[in-house]
């Protein structure tokens, strides 16, 4: 990724609209849709979008897919020097996952005001009582990411 505040913003949209994608399969199967994906060295290394409900697994969420996957592509459980991008701003779950992970980045695209564990109720992204902190950024094709979910919750109350 680019080191200038321009190339990271263009490739930052680039990335989401694949973790977009993600969160549409999970809408298409009837799961909340959330996807996300990491990165390394500008390679998807693991990818994921929520599967709760079809596999009655409340740990089944976007981001500890793609965590477990990336943990498998790399042969570890730390995965130093990491993008995560996730269309919803991660839980508290989740974001503990990605501290123990040691992803360096988390580049998120709608904030989530009743779970959000990156700023919205608490967060523990960048908490300073942690060993590990990550970067974050907020709000990147947040409109799009908003709209998936907002539309999903809608669809289902008719």
């Amino acid at each position: 990724m680019g080191s200038d505040p321009l190339t990271t913003m263009v490739e930052d949209e680039r990335w989401m609209k694949l973790a977009l994608k993600l969160a549409q399969q999970s809408s298409d199967s009837g799961e909340v849709p959330v996807g996300a994906l990491l990165m390394a060295d500008d390679s998807v290394i693991g990818e994921g979008a929520n599967l709760s409900i079809a596999r009655h697994d409340a740990t089944a969420h976007a981001e500890i897919q793609a965590l477990r996957a990336a943990g498998q592509q790399q042969a570890n459980y730390r995965l130093p020097g990491t993008t995560l991008y996730v269309t919803l701003e991660p839980c508290a779950m989740c974001a503990g996952a990605i501290i123990h992970a040691r992803v360096k980045r988390v580049v998120i695209g709608a904030s989530d005001p009743r779970t959000g564990a990156a700023g919205s109720i608490m967060n523990i992204l960048q908490h300073e009582g942690l060993n590990h902190q990550c970067e974050v950024t907020m709000g990147v094709l947040q409109g799009e990411c908003s709209a998936i979910i907002s539309d999903f919750f809608k669809a289902k109350r008719k």
